[in-house]
């Protein structure tokens, strides 16, 4: 009844070449622009090219990292169900602590979100891990105030926390301190962002195009 495209190839193929056809890369490096046409097609959004910012040597660090086994922490079970776990062919451990025992508990008690309270579970596995945040705002603050405390450093931050409420100014304090304090991180700036975006970050690091 209709006439569409068939083919997985075909339809991959075309999908990117679009893409980089409509989308303004030029500020881009090629590896940063590697990662930003699966970020792109993620949303569907070419305009969000010019909100993407990559801190220096991002894609490397982050790259190496997974190659080198680093465990992937995420904020939310979309985020890890959206990582393909073929591309890590270290076999990485995909960790999200959102509904361990006692985090709704400790939320209560702190007056926080469980996004938030299950960051603090991160603490002994934030050495040279790669965070993807794909949904709550407050789990990038949260983060941002346990690494203030002078925690061990993540390899890599994805920063993709989506939303009216914080969600920009996040990633504003993510680009603000991981930048002083000389931590790779990728972002999206604005109030765009989500689990899709997050998990396609991390699955262009993992492999390429």
């Amino acid at each position: 009844m209709f006439d569409y495209i068939r083919d997985p190839a075909e339809i991959y193929e075309k999908s990117f070449a679009l893409v980089r056809a409509e989308a303004d890369l030029s500020a881009l490096i090629e590896a940063e622009a590697t990662v930003a046409v699966r970020l792109i097609h993620a949303c569907g959004q070419p305009t969000i090219a010019q909100d993407l910012v990559f801190g220096a040597g991002a894609v490397t660090a982050g790259r190496k990292a997974l190659a080198n086994g680093a465990t992937v922490l995420v904020d939310a079970e979309m985020v890890a169900f959206g990582i393909i776990r073929d591309r890590l062919s270290a076999k990485n451990d995909i960790v999200c602590t959102l509904n361990d025992d006692g985090v709704r508990a400790a939320a209560k008690d702190k007056k926080t979100t469980r996004s938030a309270a299950a960051v603090d579970l991160w603490a002994d596995r934030l050495n040279g891990a790669v965070i993807a945040i794909g949904n709550a705002p407050t789990a990038l603050f949260r983060l941002l105030e346990v690494l203030e405390t002078g925690t061990p450093r993540p390899a890599l931050i994805c920063g993709f926390a989506v939303g009216f409420v914080g969600a920009a100014e996040s990633k504003d304090a993510l680009i603000r301190c991981a930048t002083d304090w000389d931590i790779p991180f990728i972002t999206l700036k604005g109030r765009l962002g989500g689990s899709a975006m997050a998990s396609a970050c991390i699955n262009a690091l993992a492999g390429e195009l």
